[in-house]
């Protein structure tokens, strides 16, 4: 199956900082690794960190692709397909 969202996706023009928005916000820094949005460039916690931001963000905004932002990975993930690329 081919993901029409992944194929679409492209990086964010400007340079995210390499820290998580909503931990930060809320004056944390307990996150597990990194997820970047494709749609906007929001910087957000996995799923297997306590406060699971990057998918709080998908739920709040539908952007549909995020990426790895770990040193060294590029891996893409599309919630609305469930699909890694």
């Amino acid at each position: 199956m081919s993901c029409q969202h992944l194929g679409e996706a492209v990086e964010p023009a400007e340079p995210a900082a390499a820290e998580c928005a909503g931990c930060r916000a809320e004056g944390r820094t307990d996150w597990v690794h990194l997820r970047l949005c494709l749609a906007c460039g929001y910087v957000g916690c996995c799923d297997s960190s306590p406060r699971r931001h990057a998918t709080a963000h998908y739920t709040a905004t539908t952007h549909p692709v995020m990426r790895s932002y770990e040193k060294g990975e590029s891996w893409r993930w599309c919630y609305v397909d469930e699909t890694l690329g």
